[in-house]
């Protein structure tokens, strides 16, 4: 492999315009095709294998036509202090809101909270809050600014006679943040870090250009392809984030190491070559692991995560070949403007010295591993300890600020019917083998009525043919109450007595439940999961590494670092500890997702750093250093741009805790905390430790595993049977652009 990619490093430099305006015709077609494609699909939350999701199935093939995908404004009223909100005046300044409200474009209906039988539900026992439902022809996204305008108007009109007017739902939802000016800093912040590693304004922005193009092929093939294959508008956010993250990291390694090739003498199409072939083989290796990572997702089972894994899969390819053949060409246009501006001053090309801060704190741990290895794995599992307490969930409107009115109608309607007005249970049941249908939809709605932390029950809804009812079942406590959790458990596990005496079926459905079950199955995912993307990568590795104990090593530091930064969010978004630093104002489950999401995108990143620190290691081993001293050659070579990497992440990373949804705080602190541990704990700590400690014995692999498993130049040893003529690194050029540079034999 690095022979193939040596030539491929020297091709792509040599022909650099081909490769160049071959990008920018991909670009350019895959732009074309997107332009030309049909609209991408709306997301849709589909989760095959759980009750709740078979539950909306069997309620849209049992009442066709009456689920409204349209919008919802949940409009609630509080009355002034000491006031109700029953008096005429307020009476009459809702029947004007919701009188406007009708005539409003795109309107499908709207509910008055005092019409009739509808009294009873809308209005609080105590009289002090009401609310009433608006429900529109279209999705959210339709919506006019004319419907929402006069939507506005009436509510500011209804505020005017002194009621309090929030709105809930999806009508006037405000879209979350995905950072924004704070996000612009990271970004600033990795553009800063890049600039002061390589000391060059072409070497900090080479990375940042290709990764941007990168991003760029990769999201117009997912909108190109997305009518064809199903992929909605928030496929490619995970694509976005790591094609970004990785395409930077994996130009940035090549470029590092074409510095340090031409700092030993060599011209600069050969460093671009050997770049390419040592440094490359890594990035190959590297996009691999996160590969695997991102493509394990769908073991979840969930279609949205899989389509997402797959799309970022593509999106790290694209970040690979563009490493590995653009960066070169880019080389090829300006061959000194990457390197220093001491080094173009001076025409001295230095680069790894001896005693720069990799190699002293290389010696640090080899001095002490014992120390370092117990201070990282008690450090780590520490933070780790809060996993224990993690319940997951999906946070609501009660997670939003309270500066939004989503969170404030919220909080209203919780005030005014109760915590659980804010989740009910939707309860279907299915009455077709039943002998008396309405009987035992009777029985099993007054059997659910009568569970404990069931506050009151809807009546039942029939379909036409009579044999499907629909109810709802209100709950004593809040959605993301543990005891919620436990409620919808004990109505499931009532259910075969209630099938038993009635003969008829039922299954507990609706957002609370969704939500519940969505939960469970990502928790009972994350075990194989886990077992998968380890136990691929491990084998892997030891392609990689021809060894046993080192992708050992790599896998179990992964899982601490991991479990600690999970740790953290639990600490923070759950136990809310520090969460006023950060701006969270409520506490409560983590999202459902954020384990697989931070296993896998944390995974990936983590194997970058393993594969470029360890594989600098295995090369200097390789070549004769000494175990101790190919660990001090590999933290010369490769600390500072492992941590200049990790660095880029944490910006990038940390951008989003400036975001004004809690979801999307949780995402970004749980990322920079895990890049965090991972890079400067376990890869900077533990991992020289533990190869202090174990010494030859790193590189140790049976022979019988070493004849079965392929073998891969990684680390160059292929081309350490050239040895170039040295150039000056002060290239003309003509020995820039000479393309067949002498070699003697060793």
């Amino acid at each position: 492999m690095a022979t193939f990619l040596y030539r491929l490093g020297r091709l792509a430099f040599r022909r650099r315009w081909c490769v160049t305006l071959l990008w920018v015709a991909v670009l350019v077609a895959v732009g074309f095709g997107a332009a030309k494609a049909p609209a991408a699909p709306e997301a849709t939350n589909s989760m095959p294998g759980i009750e709740s999701q078979k539950a909306f199935d069997l309620m849209e093939e049992r009442f066709p036509g009456t689920e409204a995908d349209g919008a919802t404004a949940r409009i609630v009223f509080v009355a002034p202090d000491g006031q109700k909100i029953t008096a005429v005046d307020h009476r009459r300044a809702i029947d004007t809101l919701v009188e406007r409200a009708v005539g409003g474009p795109q309107v499908a209906s709207a509910v008055n909270p005092f019409q009739g039988k509808v009294e009873a539900e809308a209005v609080s026992k105590d009289a002090t809050t009401a609310y009433a439902t608006v429900t529109y022809k279209v999705a959210a996204d339709d919506l006019t600014d004319a419907a929402k305008y006069r939507l506005e108007s009436a509510i500011e009109q209804a505020r005017d006679t002194g009621l309090t007017v929030e709105v809930g739902g999806t009508a006037l939802e405000t879209q979350p943040s995905a950072g924004g000016s704070a996000e612009a800093i990271g970004v600033a912040i990795a553009a800063l870090v890049l600039l002061i590693t390589f000391g060059s304004l072409a070497a900090a922005g080479l990375p940042l250009l290709t990764a941007i193009l990168g991003v760029g092929v990769s999201m117009a093939s997912i909108m190109a392809l997305a009518s064809a294959f199903g992929l909605s508008s928030t496929t490619g956010t995970l694509a976005t984030m790591l094609g970004l993250a990785c395409g930077i990291d994996y130009a940035v390694f090549i470029v590092s190491r074409y510095r340090e090739e031409r700092a030993k003498g060599h011209a600069p199409q050969e460093a671009a070559g050997l770049a390419a072939g040592t440094a490359g083989s890594a990035v190959v290796f590297a996009g691999l692991t996160v590969v695997i990572a991102l493509a394990g997702l769908s073991v979840v089972g969930i279609p949205m995560l899989t389509k997402m894994g797959l799309a970022a899969a593509g999106a790290v390819v694209v970040g690979v070949l563009i490493a590995l053949t653009l960066v070169p060409a880019v080389l090829g246009f300006w061959p000194n403007a990457v390197l220093s501006r001491r080094s173009r001053r001076s025409g001295r090309i230095k680069e790894g010295g001896e005693n720069n801060g990799g190699s002293r704190w290389a010696r640090f741990v080899l001095r002490r591993p014992v120390p370092v290895l117990i201070a990282s794995v008690v450090g780590l599992g520490a933070l780790a300890i809060p996993v224990m307490d993690l319940q997951l969930g999906m946070p609501g409107a009660e997670a939003k600020p309270t500066s939004t009115t989503e969170r404030r109608a919220y909080d209203d309607l919780a005030q005014g019917f109760g915590p659980g007005f804010n989740g009910p249970l939707t309860v279907v049941v299915d009455a077709r083998n039943a002998e008396n249908p309405k009987t035992a939809v009777r029985t099993i709605e007054e059997r659910i009525g009568a569970t404990d932390g069931i506050v009151s029950v809807s009546p039942a809804r029939f379909n036409s043919a009579g044999d499907t009812a629909v109810f709802s079942a209100i709950p004593s406590t809040a959605p993301t109450s543990e005891r919620t959790q436990d409620l919808v458990k004990s109505i499931r596990a009532d259910r075969p007595a209630a099938e038993a005496s009635t003969g008829a079926e039922f299954e507990v459905t609706g957002t609370t439940a969704l939500n519940i079950d969505v939960a469970q199955k990502t928790q009972d995912a994350l075990i194989p999961y886990l077992i998968l993307v380890v136990g691929l990568a491990i084998l892997l590795l030891m392609v990689v590494f021809r060894s046993v104990l080192v992708p050992v090593k790599a896998a179990v530091g992964f899982l601490l670092s991991v479990l600690a930064a999970l740790g953290s969010v639990v600490a923070v978004f759950q136990w809310g500890w520090g969460a006023g630093l950060l701006g969270v104002e409520t506490t409560g489950p983590i999202m459902s997702m954020m384990p697989i999401f931070l296993v896998g995108i944390v995974f990936g990143l983590a194997m970058d750093y393993e594969v470029f620190l360890v594989a600098r290691m295995r090369e200097a081993y390789v070549h004769g250093d000494s175990p101790g001293q190919a660990i001090r050659t590999g933290f010369r070579y490769s600390a500072r741009v492992v941590v200049a990497a990790a660095l880029i992440m944490m910006a990038v990373f940390s951008g989003f805790i400036g975001a004004g949804e809690s979801m999307i705080k949780m995402i970004g602190f749980g990322l920079a905390i895990a890049v965090l541990f991972d890079a400067f704990v376990v890869r900077m700590a533990l991992v020289p430790a533990v190869l202090a400690l174990l010494g030859k014995a790193a590189w140790w692999m049976p022979s019988w595993l070493d004849r079965i498993l392929p073998r891969v130049d990684v680390e160059g040893e292929a081309l350490s049977h050239r040895v170039a003529i040295p150039q000056t690194p002060q290239a003309t050029k003509d020995e820039t652009e000479d393309t067949r540079p002498e070699f003697t034999s060793v």
